[in-house]
């Protein structure tokens, strides 16, 4: 199976595909599936760039809402997660995941899937340890702080990550595990970019989250974008333990190194996107503590038994099969013709395919429902302690972009 393996889309879907399109002509090859590492901006009208954490006079409609109404259909399967820079209202739709449009499916703030017998994982948005620890309390349409948080990676959806026992073939990570130049050239790195310097050398050019879960899960390949530079790396896990190899690559410009085509091994094909067992398993067990304030949320550091869990995930999955929901537009789609923002609802909307998931799950929708919203603090049965962090103590500061060029090419 050839996987290809790009940077951070910016929503230029059409030269992403036609790239590979040529590449494809040019070395006779077949590519069978396209994986994203986030900014992938899903803007399906007008009315979403309002929900994108850009200034606005870098919010372009770009490609992606070609692919969302049926204009285009993309020519390979594709598979992204979040970054920093993303119709983050569009993305909450599907928090557990789902089909962005057709064939582009978005792996949720967490989630594990399966293409073939190949098991992709991935963790969307970057971490600030100001959010880490509070709830999903975000909601649209965003005020000016909230816009540049509802992307922050939330422990909550760690947490269920790091319940993963079965082996992860590959896993994507907007922003790079913290402590991953330690593994690669990074004194080249710093050549390149040497503002990077004082946060490797301070050990803060990263995520912790990330490499907590590099450590646990210690995939096959890990693969990353966010800092605009392609930088490889080779974890070896213990001393005789297995490989990490690590890529992170650049963002969709010319003469910049934003692709990259693998080869892994599956059974024979045909592919298709397919739900993974063991993830709806944990996504059913900890649904009931799913933190949607600011309180800070407390998680136990036991494993959860998730027998009786997968057993019930497994029958349904027998009788229904794994592939996922049907795609279901939710808003009007762009016209290139008329000026003005679309009349979209500017709130939440329900989609379909998260009702019929949590249907599926026999789960409770609860990312209306004001008596959640109202609730104090979230805790695991068997979770830790500790004092409630005032919410109104906390420190949310206007929140500059990592890297200079993150929006202005």
């Amino acid at each position: 199976m050839k996987i290809a393996i790009e940077g951070c889309m910016h929503g230029d879907l059409d030269n992403v595909y036609a790239t590979l399109l040529h590449l494809q002509q040019v070395e006779r090859t077949k590519i069978d599936l396209l994986i994203c590492c986030g900014d992938f901006q899903a803007v399906r009208n007008e009315k979403d760039l309002e929900s994108l954490s850009v200034p606005p006079k870098y919010r372009s409609m770009n490609s992606f809402w070609k692919y969302y109404s049926g204009e285009k259909v993309a020519p390979f399967p594709t598979i992204f997660i979040g970054g920093n820079h993303e119709a983050s209202n569009y993305l909450w739709e599907l928090y557990y995941g789902g089909w962005a449009a057709p064939h582009i499916y978005f792996l949720g703030f967490a989630g594990v899937v399966k293409f073939g017998s190949v098991r992709i994982g991935g963790l969307s948005g970057i971490y600030k340890s100001n959010h880490y620890h509070l709830g999903h309390f975000e909601r649209p349409p965003y005020n000016d702080r909230d816009i540049k948080s509802v992307y922050h990676v939330r422990e909550y959806d760690v947490h269920k990550l790091m319940q993963i026992e079965e082996p992860v073939d590959i896993f994507v990570s907007h922003d790079w595990p913290v402590g991953i130049t330690d593994h690669g050239n990074w004194k080249r790195l710093v050549r390149d970019k040497p503002y990077f310097k004082e946060e490797i050398q301070d050990r803060t050019l990263g995520s912790k989250p990330a490499a907590e879960l590099l450590e646990k899960l210690k995939p096959p390949y890990w693969f990353s974008a966010h800092l605009h530079c392609k930088f490889a790396a080779l974890v070896q896990h213990g001393d005789e333990g297995p490989v990490t190899k690590f890529l992170a690559l650049d963002k969709c410009i010319p003469g910049r190194k934003f692709l990259q085509i693998i080869e892994v091994e599956s059974e024979p094909g045909p592919y298709e996107i397919q739900y993974d067992e063991e993830w709806l398993a944990i996504t059913r067990r900890f649904n009931s503590i799913f933190p949607l304030t600011m309180k800070r949320s407390y998680f136990g550091g036991k494993q959860v038994d998730m027998e009786d869990s997968r057993q019930w995930v497994r029958s349904k999955l027998q009788s229904r099969g794994t592939k996922p929901f049907e795609f279901v537009r939710t808003v009007p789609c762009y016209n290139s013709f008329e000026t003005g923002a679309s009349g979209s609802f500017s709130g939440h909307n329900r989609n379909p395919q998260t009702e019929a998931l949590l249907e599926f799950l026999e789960l409770p929708y609860v990312f209306d429902d004001s008596e959640v919203a109202a609730s104090s603090v979230s805790r695991v049965e068997d979770g830790g302690g500790g004092g409630v962090e005032d919410a109104d103590e906390i420190q949310l500061p206007e929140e500059e972009d990592d890297d200079d060029d993150d929006v202005e090419d």
